[in-house]
Formats: C-alpha cells, sequence, structure tokens
C-alpha cells in the first residue's frame, strides 16, 4: 500500500527522534534511535528507515521531509572552527582583537578576565584598500590591486573558508560583491561568506563574527546536507532554523548560520502549537534532553525571538527564537568540586558510554542514574528497547554518596535537587529578566527528561501548572512537521523619528519584501500563497541597544510611524518599567533597523479533541523514593482517556519519557490528551 507521509526527525546529542504522519489518514507514528555523534548522518538514515518500518510503508510517498539537525551547533560549541580567514577594510585589521568592552559575567571586571583568543588569528587577516561612508556614498575606490594580493594570499596557504566583511557594507554592498568576484577569479577553491548577504545590519564586531561563524560551518553543513540527502527515501528536504522557519536543503548550505538553534528552535514551536490548540496562549518551554535543557517563552502562540544570541562563546547576530541552554540534561554527571561540594553539569556523558545504568562502559553517577536509583523511571527505556542496569546506577550513587557522607537517597535527591534548581534558573532569566513574571505562565514540559522534575519546578518557581504533551519525547519531531518556510530581511537605516523619510522607509520595506518574494518563489511558494511580516528596531536616541516591535500593514504614513512608535513605547516599559511617551523633546526615538520576514505557510497537522474515558488503571506497583520509600501505583499513559484524573505519588510511563507525579500533585489528561500537572 502507498502512503502518502510527512516525516519530522530531529536528531539530538542521545537520540534522534523521528515522526511520521500519513497525509490521508492523519495516523502518526512516533519512534526514537540512538543518535550516532560520530557521524550524524547515520542516526538520521536509522531513524527513517525505523518508522518506515514500523508504518509498514514499503512503498512510501514523502511529500517532504523536515530536519532539525545539532551539525552546525555542535561544531561552534566544541570550537572546531579552524582554517578561516578575514578580509576586511583597510585600517580595521584589529576589529577582532577590539571587540566590545563588555565582561562576561561571574568575573567582577575586567582585570581577572583574560580576553579569549579571537576567531580568527591577526596573522589571518588580509585588508583591501576603498571606503564608504555609512550612507553607502563611496569614500575611495575599491582597490583590486590589494583585493587580488589577498585573495593570492589565502590561496598559496590554503585557506579556504573566508568571511569577507567591509565597513558599512550594510548600506552598500558593491565593495564586498566586487571581492567575492576577485576571489572566484584568483582562489575558485574557496567558501566565501559576504556580510552583505549574512548580516545587513551594523555594528561591525558582531556583523564580521556573525560572517565568520556562517563561513566556519558552510563546509561542514554542505557536506551533512548532501550526505543525508543522497540517503532520503523521496520528498523534499527542509532544514529547521533558528527564525522557527525551515528551509530547503539547497537554500540552507548557502546560509548554514541560520541552522544553529535548529533543534531548541522546533521544540518550541511544537510546545506552541500543541498548547495553542488546547486554549493556552503563553505558556514557557522546558525541553530536557540527554546532554542539556533549552528553555523558551510563548507569547500568544508565537515564541519570542531575539537578535542578540550567541553559541557558545561567539555572538551570532541573527534572528533566532529567544532559548537559554543550560547542562541540566539526563545525561549531566553528578562531580565533586575541590571544595568536596557537589555539582551536576554542564559536563554530559552524552549517548556513548552514557549514564552508568546504560550499561555501555560509563563511570560516572549522572540525572537518569538519580531517577533509576529512587525508581522514578522504569528499568528500561523506549518501551524495552534499552534495558537499565538499575543496581549499577545505585551502585555508583552509594559510592558518590559515601564521599558526602550521606546516604544513597540523601545523594541521589540532591542530584535531582541541584539539576532542577539550574533548571529553574534557565527559566527565570528567560522570564524575569525579560521583564515576565514567571508565575503567570504554565509549564510545557517535553523532551525525553524534560518531566522528570515537573513537580519540583512548580514548587521551586509557583507554576501555576505544568503540561506534558502526548509523545512527549518526540515533541521536537513533531514540531517539525507545523513550520513555515521562512527567511528574514534587515537593513540598517538610523533616523530621528521627527526626520523620519517615509518614503525612504517605503522604499527599504518594498526592496526587502522583494527580496523575500524571490527566496519563496525558489522555495515553490506562488505568489499567491506568500506573506510578508514587517518589523523594526527602534529606541531612545543616545541608547546603545534596540527593541524590536512589530510593525503593521498597510500604507507608510504617519499612521504608520504613530503606531510603531507607540509599539515601541509599550515594549520598553514593558521590558525595563519605564518609558518616555511623554518627553518626546528630551529623549527623541531613534529608528535603527527595518525588518521583513517573509513566510511560506504549510498544511499543520489536525489536533483532534477525543471523547473522555473512564477511571485510570494501574499497571504495577514499584518501590519509589519521593520524600521516603513508598509502593507507588505504576500508569501506561496510553491507557489515560479525557478526563482522567492521577493522584501522586505515581508514575506516569509512555515510550519517550517519564512523569514522577509526586505526594500532593495531580496530573489530569485534558481533550487533546496532555497531562496537566497541578499540586
Amino acid at each position: 500500500m502507498t502512503r502518502r507521509l510527512r516525516i519530522g526527525i530531529d536528531t539530538g546529542g542521545t537520540f534522534t527522534d523521528v515522526v511520521a504522519l500519513d497525509e490521508d489518514t492523519g495516523e502518526m507514528i512516533t519512534t526514537k534511535t540512538p543518535s550516532t555523534p560520530g557521524d550524524p548522518a547515520q542516526g538520521f538514515e536509522a531513524g527513517v528507515q525505523k518508522v518506515l518500518d514500523l508504518l509498514g510503508a514499503s512503498r512510501p510517498d514523502v511529500a517532504a521531509l523536515a530536519h532539525g539537525t545539532t551539525v552546525a551547533t555542535n561544531q561552534l560549541l566544541e570550537d572546531r572552527l579552524d582554517d578561516l580567514g578575514f578580509v576586511t577594510t583597510e585600517g580595521f585589521e584589529f576589529v577582532l582583537e577590539i571587540a566590545r568592552q563588555s565582561v562576561p559575567d561571574g568575573y567582577g571586571n575586567s582585570y581577572f578576565w583574560v580576553k579569549p583568543s579571537r576567531i580568527v588569528p591577526v596573522h589571518r587577516v588580509r585588508t583591501v584598500g576603498g571606503r564608504l561612508d555609512h550612507t553607502g556614498a563611496e569614500l575611495r575606490p575599491f582597490d583590486e590591486e590589494s583585493a587580488v594580493a589577498a585573495a593570492r594570499w589565502f590561496r598559496d596557504r590554503g585557506i579556504r573558508a573566508i568571511g569577507v566583511c567591509f565597513l558599512h557594507s550594510y548600506a552598500d554592498p558593491v565593495h564586498e560583491l566586487r571581492m567575492r568576484e576577485v576571489l572566484r577569479r584568483e582562489h575558485p577553491e574557496a567558501i566565501v561568506s559576504l556580510s552583505c548577504e549574512v548580516l545587513r545590519e551594523y555594528r561591525e564586531y558582531e556583523r564580521s563574527v556573525t560572517t565568520l561563524v556562517d563561513a566556519a560551518v558552510k563546509p561542514t553543513m554542505t557536506r551533512y546536507i548532501q550526505r543525508i540527502t543522497s540517503r532520503l527515501p523521496g520528498g523534499r528536504l527542509h532544514v529547521m532554523k533558528s527564525n522557527g522557519g525551515v528551509l530547503s536543503g539547497e537554500e540552507v548550505i548557502h546560509q548554514p548560520i541560520t541552522t544553529v538553534l535548529s533543534g531548541p528552535a522546533a521544540g518550541a514551536l511544537g510546545a506552541a502549537f500543541v498548547t495553542q490548540a488546547a486554549g493556552r496562549g503563553s505558556v514557557i518551554t522546558l525541553d530536557g534532553g540527554g546532554t542539556s535543557t533549552d528553555v523558551a517563552v510563548v507569547l500568544d502562540g508565537e515564541p519570542t525571538l531575539t537578535t542578540e544570541g550567541t553559541i557558545g562563546r561567539h555572538p551570532v547576530k541573527i534572528p533566532m527564537i529567544d532559548i537559554v541552554t543550560v547542562g541540566a540534561g539526563g545525561g549531566s554527571v553528578a562531580w565533586l568540586s575541590p571544595e568536596g561540594t557537589m555539582k551536576v553539569g554542564p559536563r554530559s556523558a552524552g549517548a556513548d558510554p552514557g549514564p552508568l545504568c546504560y550499561g555501555r562502559g560509563g563511570t560516572e553517577v549522572t540525572v537518569t542514574d538519580a531517577h533509576a536509583a529512587l525508581g522514578r523511571i522504569p528499568p528500561h527505556l523506549l518501551g524495552g528497547e534499552i534495558p537499565l542496569d538499575v543496581e549499577a546506577a545505585r551502585a555508583g550513587a552509594e559510592a558518590l554518596a559515601a564521599k558526602l557522607g550521606l546516604t544513597l537517597e540523601r545523594a541521589a535527591t540532591g542530584i535531582l535537587e541541584i539539576s532542577a534548581w539550574n533548571q529553574a534558573n534557565a527559566i527565570r532569566q528567560i522570564t524575569v529578566k525579560r521583564g515576565l513574571d514567571v508565575r503567570d505562565y504554565p509549564l510545557v514540559a517535553f523532551g525525553g527528561s524534560g518531566p522528570l522534575l515537573a513537580c519540583r519546578l512548580l514548587d521551586i518557581l509557583g507554576l501555576p501548572a505544568a503540561v506534558i504533551p502526548e509523545n512527549p519525547g518526540n515533541l521536537s519531531a513533531f514540531g517539525l512537521l507545523t513550520v513555515d518556510v521562512k527567511n528574514d530581511y534587515v537593513r540598517t537605516r538610523v533616523e530621528r523619528d521627527t526626520a523620519l523619510d517615509l518614503a525612504a522607509v517605503s522604499g527599504v520595506y518594498a526592496d526587502l519584501e522583494r527580496q523575500a518574494a524571490t527566496a519563496l518563489e525558489r522555495e515553490g511558494f506562488p505568489r499567491d500563497r506568500h506573506r510578508f511580516v514587517r518589523s523594526a528596531d527602534l529606541r531612545y536616541y543616545g541608547q546603545a541597544f534596540e527593541v524590536r516591535v512589530a510593525a503593521p500593514d498597510g500604507p507608510f504614513d504617519d499612521a504608520f510611524r504613530d503606531e510603531v512608535v507607540r509599539r515601541f513605547h509599550d515594549a520598553h516599559e514593558g521590558l525595563y518599567g519605564y518609558c518616555y511617551r511623554d518627553d518626546p523633546g528630551r529623549h527623541p526615538v531613534e529608528w535603527v533597523n527595518l525588518r521583513v520576514s517573509g513566510i511560506g505557510p504549510i498544511t499543520r497537522p489536525v489536533l483532534r479533541e477525543r471523547p473522555p474515558g473512564g477511571e485510570a488503571e494501574r499497571t504495577g506497583v514499584r518501590p519509589v523514593f519521593y520524600d521516603a520509600w513508598t509502593d507507588a501505583p505504576i500508569y501506561q499513559r496510553a491507557q489515560l482517556a479525557p478526563g482522567t484524573v492521577v493522584e501522586g505519588p505515581a508514575v506516569i510511563e509512555e515510550f519517550g519519557s517519564t512523569l514522577p507525579l509526586h505526594p500532593g500533585f495531580q496530573a489530569r489528561v485534558d481533550g487533546h490528551g496532555n497531562l496537566v500537572v497541578t499540586r
């Protein structure tokens, strides 16, 4: 039987998650397979084949395959950025060395802080004559001779990945485009990234680093996309981007930096889709994996965006879902500091060898081992596919407890408590630090380890509820099936609001929309399906950073300008607690960046409500430690119908995750199959 399928596949540090949707029947199949960090393409291929086998799809018609990948992210986190060259404007060869004056949190002052090595050392920087001013007017012509010398210098030394960032190229890219032509002629093997194509926005340091990161990951991403494309069972490959959209594999190799938060972005979008269907527009999302936990905020059904992100130690100034990542996953290692105190993470045991209970040669106690030792997870994972050695986990926890002078139970509970507080602090960063009251938002916990600490997070943060979606371990893969094609375009134009040239603003927005339309046509979307979303970055004159606000559709008249400025005042007050709405004379508003997102909408899955069922029936009893050892009833989630209520202490198990329900908590199944946990 031929089945028309859409497949979402998310590659994580420990597992590769797969969801297949039958477009004709609406049937959805989920599964997992161990990731293969040495060659992620192998795990990708194994996941696709496994879900096709489960579907019995001998002749599958794969309409589309959406993929969330950590290839670019891992390369940046591991700092594998060798063989990079940098071309910039003559006289600005030290732009990377000067960087910014800010010192990372925790150092107090710059005396104790040693500036890390630059993404490109000074001896690999070449300069080219020519100069534009901030309006794009040419002050000195492009120097072809020095450009040729720079290209030949890189060619002779075998440096193939090259980033080009000239001063004020955001205003006019002509000099950068000429530099690319020189490189193509003199160094045809070079892989080149231009700042005018990666980030057409001012601030030379951030634009330079973002361009260089794009150049660094381009060879790796190109090889990876080519490998997995050759293994596809058919259909078009789409790759998840950091901005909450997808892009075809053919296009993403030209802008690989847009994938640096590929996997976490899909999880936040999947959570937004599921909870909006259940009538919850604004939530906190928590994606717990084997290596880390990613948290984000969804407001009115849309994850919040930022352009002030960092990956590892590198500022990456592209539109991305505002996600905070903390090293608090199931594989996070518990260890003793030199002072004798216990810490958990950020180092992880990963997928291989993994936690002690995996039985693959792990030697250190992890968060998963603590859960296993306390009976909070079953003695197997993935429905029995991965048996767990609970005795090995208990032995490891006992050895750690002996060093601390504690019982096994206190040591294991301590590991989980530290991990929960690490996650809680990440949630505070994404809420309190952004001017949001954390107590106003339910928590959506998903990922393999996301629901495990949900009850403790409700207590620590005072959250109203926790929502555990169906198949939480595969929600990121499901999220890939809900995502539109999306590209972002930006142009810097710094002007006071009182002197704003609305005709020029209209021209910039029209140009950005033309670029977006061209990209959508390449993706196969007819003009009548194009959707454009405008936004703008504004600030008060004298400020160093901007606030991004949505801009309305319609003509570019005084009403348009007044509405954008009103939204800016509101957003500034919500973020910082004050605004200068009534004092425009002393604190004028300044427009900085104009933005357009081009969106090609897809057909999303339909989440249907289900009829209510009867009372829950336990499938077993197991000794579990919460505040004390107790024989806790075990429930299988697949057997829980809408309206069913489970009282803690209990454990609710399913294929991809587990919910330990602490004493004093209850879980109710809503009409869409979500578990709603409350005190």
